[in-house]
């Protein structure tokens, strides 16, 4: 028999968790490890952080619903991870050991490489529940006296998306309060341009995502390095092609959300020879390190190199359908090493994302994920929001019920077969 732990329990984890019970004999035991002892669907914290979702709604308690697929749970943050005798020490004292370990944590955000960024400093983001909710309380103030507000992605940042979405349904929200009017808005991004997306742009993402900003009066900075953040300004330095400073700005703020820069989580990156310089976890084709052979990784915690040099350091997203096909080849992996083969399965990174812009969205489908590319599609129209609100809740919904299924993929197939595409 045979113990797999799997470390972290978001988009990757707990597919990857209903993945294994299903596709492994019932005499293997399968353990998930998590900070938190429930699941939250991050791709909605945007809708959370303008009062639109409740926490409730967006979250899951983890345990009862791996219990009753026979899958072990254990809430607790891990101190580290003992590669070499292949045990994790989880704090309080709790050992794990471990057959195969397969790394699903997501990233550490990074707030501490701006001065004055993030929640427990002078700007809001929407990458956790937690932060979601303090943004919201943010907004309410924002309502209440209006000002000044800035949205965007500072540098190494590496999930472009919930920026624009943020951006956009932040407008259609303070439009509804009726005090749009009296709010500026300024796009602030790392990428060298609006729509670059850390993808090098999806078709005509450029000019669809600028003519959403023209018409929403969204002004943007782009090669933007924010140098710090204090109470009611920020600092920022706008580079040219060359990397060098072209401009300064001073700008203003009652409201700021910047996503930050990603970096590996402290237990993973510290483990000596299995992460690279920013802590993300190297893997090979298949998604095995190539240090220590029983541990897997997934998602955005693995390290991929960025689509092109750009003057501000951007990194490449690791959407859910990527993140999807690489849960699907660790447990193939898995199980034929299980039975004494050699893993052959490899993930085939494609992107497909639907983004939410308030009264509108966008979608893209880019096969592959990394240009050049045999499929790019991008498209925007009020029938993305409607689809986003409908992907919510079948994935949660599949969550609830413990169903292995390639839920990506499914719904980049559906949206293919509408759009004539080819895969």
């Amino acid at each position: 028999m045979a113990h797999i732990v799997v470390l972290g329990a978001g988009i990757g984890g707990m597919p990857a968790a209903y993945e294994l019970r299903e596709a492994l004999d019932k005499s293997h035991e399968i353990t998930v490890v998590n900070a938190n002892d429930f699941f939250q669907f991050v791709p909605s914290n945007p809708w959370l952080a303008v009062g639109w979702r409740t926490r409730d709604a967006i979250t899951l308690p983890i345990e009862p619903y791996l219990k009753r697929r026979g899958i072990n749970f254990v809430a607790g943050w891990v101190e580290k991870i003992d590669a070499p005798n292949n045990k994790l020490l989880v704090k309080g004292g709790k050992e794990i050991s471990y057959d195969f370990l397969l790394i699903t944590t997501g990233p550490r955000l990074a707030f501490e490489e701006i001065e004055g960024s993030g929640p427990s400093g002078h700007t809001q983001s929407v990458c956790t529940v937690d932060h979601a909710e303090k943004a919201y309380e943010d907004f309410q103030k924002l309502v209440a006296s209006p000002g000044p507000v800035i949205v965007g992605a500072v540098q190494f940042a590496s999930c472009f998306g919930p920026a624009y979405e943020y951006a956009a349904i932040l407008d259609t929200a303070l439009r509804r309060k009726k005090v749009r009017d009296r709010v500026p808005m300024t796009f602030v991004t790392s990428e060298p341009y609006v729509g670059h997306l850390g993808l090098g742009g999806v078709g005509d993402s450029q000019g669809l995502l600028e003519h959403e900003f023209r018409n929403r009066h969204i002004k943007w900075i782009t090669n933007a390095k924010v140098m710090k953040a204090e109470a009611g300004k920020m600092f920022v330095d706008q580079l040219n092609a060359k990397g060098e400073v072209d401009k300064q700005h001073e700008l203003p703020f009652k409201h700021a959300m910047l996503l930050p820069g990603f970096k590996g989580v402290e237990p993973v990156a510290a483990v000596e020879g299995l992460c690279n310089p920013r802590g993300f976890v190297i893997v090979d084709e298949h998604q095995r390190s190539p240090k220590y052979k029983n541990i897997y990784s997934a998602g955005v915690c693995i390290a991929i190199p960025p689509v092109e040099a750009t003057p501000v350091p951007t990194g490449a997203p690791k959407t859910g359908y990527m993140i999807e096909s690489m849960v699907t080849a660790v447990v193939h992996n898995i199980k034929v090493e299980l039975a004494g083969q050699a893993p052959s399965a490899k993930a085939t990174w494609n992107a497909f994302c639907l983004a939410d812009l308030g009264d509108t969205g966008a979608a893209f489908i880019a096969v592959p994920q990394i240009p050049p590319r045999n499929v790019t599609w991008f498209k925007t129209g009020k029938w993305v929001h409607w689809a986003k609100i409908a992907f919510e809740k079948y994935f949660l919904r599949k969550m609830r019920k413990g169903v292995s299924e390639p839920i990506f993929e499914k719904w980049a197939l559906k949206l293919m077969g509408v759009a004539r595409l080819k895969p």
